[in-house]
């Protein structure tokens, strides 16, 4: 879908959406670890970490509540069922990223650059993702609530079998966009440009402009059967 020209949604479709209510994520009195020693299933409280490294670590069960992250490096790190509560995480890099089963509550990502993110049956809720590049994002068989994504380029998105609610993608460029079996509700997908989409028997809930209607058409006819002479 691309070349577009973005217009803006007509007012009668955009009363009826309800858009992501994302909490601002606001962080005091933190205080500076130059040499992070992180370690699984610890929490780490009101800290700030400037290019931290943590490639390769097992950090299962992890927790960090109001910590702030500038160049961070999780690269091959075992974050599974780690939790991210008001977070703010700037420059994230890992070409692979293992934080499958993990909690998102009330955070922020600007500009991460990772290749395999394998973040499926995962929770997040408040969630903002600005920027950046992805490879693959797998949420498969994730709850998702309240996120927004703006701005990012992903080659692939894997939501299949996800629940999502109030979710928006915004100017955003998508390789291809597996919906299979997923359960959308205010999912906003107006101004984002995608090549690809499977899953079109899972499009309700599903809020598109015009453009991406007509360049949908006729994958739409052709999943209902439908011939057109």
């Amino acid at each position: 879908m691309a070349g577009r020209s973005a217009g803006k949604p007509r007012q009668g479709a955009a009363s009826k959406v309800t858009p992501p209510r994302l909490a601002p994520v606001t962080l005091e009195g933190l205080r500076d670890d130059d040499a992070p020693d992180f370690r699984r299933a610890d929490r780490y409280d009101g800290m700030r970490y400037s290019r931290a490294d943590a490639d390769g670590l097992e950090l299962s069960g992890i927790t960090f509540a109001e910590c702030e992250f500038d160049g961070v490096s999780f690269h091959d790190a075992q974050l599974r069922g780690a939790t991210f509560r008001d977070c703010v995480v700037a420059e994230a890099f890992a070409p692979v990223l293992n934080a499958a089963r993990s909690t998102m509550h009330d955070v922020v990502f600007s500009n991460p650059r990772w290749g395999s993110a394998e973040l499926y049956e995962g929770g997040w809720q408040s969630v903002r993702i600005d920027g950046g590049k992805i490879d693959y994002l797998n949420l498969r068989g994730s709850r998702l609530a309240d996120v927004q994504i703006s701005d990012c380029i992903i080659s692939e998105l894997d939501l299949g079998s996800a629940t999502a609610a109030r979710v928006a993608l915004k100017n955003c460029t998508i390789g291809s966009l597996d919906l299979v079996g997923a359960k959308l509700k205010d999912f906003d997908l107006r101004g984002t440009d995608f090549r690809s989409i499977s899953g079109l028997g899972s499009l309700a809930g599903v809020v598109i402009d015009e453009y991406q209607l007509g360049l949908l058409a006729p994958l739409l006819a052709a999943h209902l059967g439908v011939v057109v002479a």
